[in-house]
């Protein structure tokens, strides 16, 4: 599949807040439905009003946070910035999502290169997540055996030390 036509990356503002609260607990189910038990799931779409405060807020002051967006609306979003692990230096990928309907077509990719380019990174992904752990692998990054235990499950880090081979496969 390839990269929508119409796809626009730009900066995520105060008003893409209810949206982009529906598309994030839209992609956490389509991602994590069977690798995070349900009740977790379940219970992140009793706060949604709380969550579109949150992300009003966050959008609201200097923000790293972009949306990847089609006539069809958002599908997808990617946060970054400094690194949080303290044995870490440089940029973290905070969080990056897209619908399912859209997953292979390049927008994870678009995004991921318009937050963080070919930078030397890390970030934490959920085990279990194949599909996001193989994605992430095609753009150079590699467990480096840190693990941390959150309410979702267990997540792994991975990090990418060296700028990423130009020829990456974005799928």
């Amino acid at each position: 599949m390839s990269t929508p036509d119409t796809l626009t990356i730009r900066l995520a503002v105060p008003d893409d807040a209810e949206a982009l609260t529906h598309l994030h607990l839209d992609c956490w189910d389509d991602a994590y439905t069977g690798l995070v038990p349900q009740e977790v799931l379940d219970e992140r779409r009793t706060q949604v009003a709380q969550r579109i405060d949150k992300w009003r807020g966050i959008l609201g002051q200097s923000t790293n946070t972009l949306v990847a967006e089609t006539t069809d609306g958002l599908v997808g979003f990617v946060s970054s910035g400094p690194v949080r692990d303290e044995d870490r230096t440089g940029l973290e990928l905070w969080a990056l999502y897209a619908r399912a309907a859209v997953w292979g077509t390049g927008v994870g990719h678009a995004l991921l290169v318009a937050s963080i380019g070919d930078a030397p990174a890390s970030l934490w992904v959920l085990e279990g997540n194949d599909r996001a752990i193989a994605f992430y692998e095609r753009q150079g990054f590699r467990r480096d055996g840190h693990t941390e235990l959150e309410r979702e499950g267990l997540h792994a880090r991975m990090v990418r030390n060296q700028a990423a081979p130009s020829a990456v496969d974005p799928a």
